[in-house]
């Protein structure tokens, strides 16, 4: 799944790509993609591109045009990514064919297409007046990088928690932007279990935290600066030290890295740097971490 530094090296890539253009169409390909109707697509025929921003994991495209202004909010969820195309394929794309979701087509030939691959058809597109209409948006939490989120707005965050670190560092409505990935990243960086309950953390431990979080989420943005939209999947992946590396060698004490596994996702750590050089039970199976 596109996370804060992919999300963000996207909107840098859009921003010089996008802005100062004119849409010429929006194409929605997938039945589930298109999550708004009113205003319709075709309401941004004509509009040009005045900015992009990111808010959380969310893309944020504004234009301004003849139906005024309008934000095309995108969510990649697990499985999407964006393909910019110059020129962009002509003609219509027919449905059902291949993993293409929504196609935008710009006036002077090029564009970009949204894609999702398996079955499983989460990616959300948005067409809104306020971006605040999307309820995603709605209830974000601070923006972990923002200039002003400092080590007393993250403790304060945290003072009111009772949960596992991991799931609240995911907690889309308390800290924007971080996912499976770079949770675990975090965590190893800051050598503390995922299971860690957030209500035993000290002023001591809550500051390594806050560190780890914005040195792993800051480094990950500075690799992915620069790069075309698709080369960020390759560089996230060279960059994770734990997360997706199961029974590797721990690049920092060489220990084993292992997993834990979920219904549906799996975290990975490294018993040596986290928990002690215990190595964690199944979740459900197994009492929480001190």
């Amino acid at each position: 799944m596109p996370e804060l530094p992919e999300v963000e090296a996207l909107r840098e890539f859009l921003d010089s790509h996008l802005v100062g253009k004119e849409i010429a169409r929006v194409l929605p390909v997938a039945i589930s993609v298109l999550k708004t109707y009113d205003p319709p697509l075709s309401a941004l025929e004509g509009a040009r591109v005045t900015g992009v921003a990111r808010r959380g994991k969310f893309l944020d495209i504004a234009t301004e045009g003849p139906a005024g202004e309008l934000h095309l909010v995108t969510h990649l969820a697990r499985a999407g990514w964006l393909q910019w195309k110059d020129p962009l394929p002509s003609g219509f794309p027919k449905p059902g064919k291949g993993p293409l979701a929504l196609r935008t087509a710009l006036t002077e030939g090029d564009g970009f297409d949204l894609t999702e691959a398996g079955t499983t058809k989460r990616l959300a597109v948005h067409l809104v007046r306020d971006p605040a209409e999307v309820p995603g948006v709605a209830r974000l939490g601070p923006d972990p990088l923002a200039p002003d989120f400092d080590l007393a707005a993250f403790g304060a965050l945290l003072a009111g928690e009772r949960r596992q670190i991991k799931g609240a560092l995911r907690d889309q409505s308390l800290i924007a932007g971080i996912g499976n990935a770079y949770s675990d990243e975090i965590l190893h960086a800051a050598k503390m279990s995922p299971f860690k309950p957030t209500q035993n953390l000290g002023p001591e431990e809550t500051a390594a935290l806050y560190t780890a979080m914005r040195t792993t989420l800051s480094e990950a943005v500075e690799r992915s600066h620069g790069l075309a939209a698709g080369k960020l999947k390759a560089e996230k992946k060279s960059g994770l030290r734990v997360h997706g590396r199961t029974g590797e060698a721990c690049p920092v004490c060489g220990d084993t890295v292992r997993e834990v596994s979920f219904a549906d996702s799996s975290l990975q750590y490294c018993p040596t740097c986290q928990t002690g050089g215990k190595p964690l039970a199944d979740r459900r199976m197994s009492k929480l971490l001190k």
